[in-house]
């Protein structure tokens, strides 16, 4: 055939077969016997034909292609969500589009076009990372495309496709981590006001300092962005302020990394003088210096279930999926008691 691209008529040709039963016996979708098979593959071998794979999608309706929107690329954090989603996928022989929230609009507005533009490529799936947008966003979203998982993100309305830990509970937990260890004069730096697994930790937090008689006004708050820059400035923030505290919760280990380099470079000790406690324990926590403690979340378990989730709607797998994601701590060097 010189250097002409083999198609599937010419496959069937030299198998000897009907062009449907050689499409069969490529997709794997319908019965073929073994000496039809046989033939084909012997075919396909000679002709090394390639399978189009826009052929494919179109007889099976399908991309085989799951959509991810994530505000950043950036961090332990989205890399550990990213990473746990291409292994699930390539397991089932899928692949993955992703999406991200970087551009000129509000960061709710950057989300809402970027699942749209997920939405607009056909994928099978899409996973969704969205803490900037509002229920109703979710709402308007899940009707456009049913199929669509929301990590980290809790709705009643939409509970069966949401995935997420009990924020509350984590907050709870890096308030009593800092009270056991001896810590009454506290600061908080907290990722971006409005945004909700945000305000849950933050909930968590507060309530339990009050069962321990510390008023929320009694706690320096400064409001960031999730980011290593963004806990380096509101760490620089409060070492300006003057004001004394001892522990220091950061609402996710980002910030706290920053946070741990700014008192390096002030000549504050961690932990000697300010103990730090982050919140994700993602992979960064175990190798920074001093080690973070941190409150726990199984992100990479989160995603593996929504992933999974995913594909037992678009493509009748049987996972077993479970909704019950235990928040921990992890305890390292950054934490101690007060001098």
């Amino acid at each position: 055939m010189g250097d002409c691209v083999a198609t599937l008529k010419d496959v069937a040709m030299l198998a000897g077969v009907g062009m449907s039963t050689a499409s069969r016996a490529i997709s794997g979708a319908g019965p073929v016997s073994a000496e039809a098979m046989k033939k084909v593959q012997a075919a396909i071998e000679q002709l090394n034909f390639r399978p189009s794979s826009i052929g494919r999608s179109l007889s099976a309706q399908s991309l085989g292609m799951i959509g991810i929107f994530a505000p950043s690329f950036f961090g332990a954090y989205y890399g550990t969500i990213l990473k746990q989603t291409d292994i699930e996928l390539r397991a089932m022989r899928r692949h993955v589009v992703v999406a991200t929230g970087c551009g000129d609009g509000t960061p709710r507005e950057e989300a809402i076009e970027a699942v749209k533009f997920l939405i607009g490529r056909d994928c099978d799936g899409i996973v969704v990372l969205g803490h900037d947008l509002l229920d109703e966003d979710m709402q308007m979203l899940h009707k456009m495309h049913p199929k669509m998982a929301f990590l980290n993100r809790r709705s009643t309305e939409l509970e069966s496709s949401s995935f997420c830990p009990d924020h509350h509970h984590g907050g709870e937990l890096a308030a009593r981590t800092l009270l056991d260890a001896g810590h009454r004069q506290l600061a908080v730096i907290s990722g971006p006001t409005g945004t909700s697994d945000n305000e849950e930790r933050l909930r968590g937090f507060f309530d339990e300092l009050a069962r321990h008689g510390i008023a929320r006004d009694a706690v320096r708050l400064i409001p960031s962005d999730f980011s290593r820059e963004g806990g380096f400035a509101a760490t620089q923030q409060l070492i300006n302020e003057g004001r004394s505290f001892t522990g220091l919760f950061c609402a996710n280990d980002e910030m706290a990394i920053g946070s741990m380099s700014c008192f390096h470079r002030a000549g504050i000790s961690v932990p000697k003088d300010v103990s730090i406690i982050g919140y994700d324990d993602d992979y960064s926590a175990e190798f920074s210096s001093p080690g973070l403690t941190s409150v726990r979340i199984p992100m990479q378990q989160l995603t593996q279930n929504a992933v999974r989730w995913l594909l037992n709607m678009c493509y009748g797998t049987q996972h077993e999926i479970t909704r019950e994601f235990p928040v921990t701590v992890t305890r390292r060097g950054s934490l101690a008691a007060p001098a």
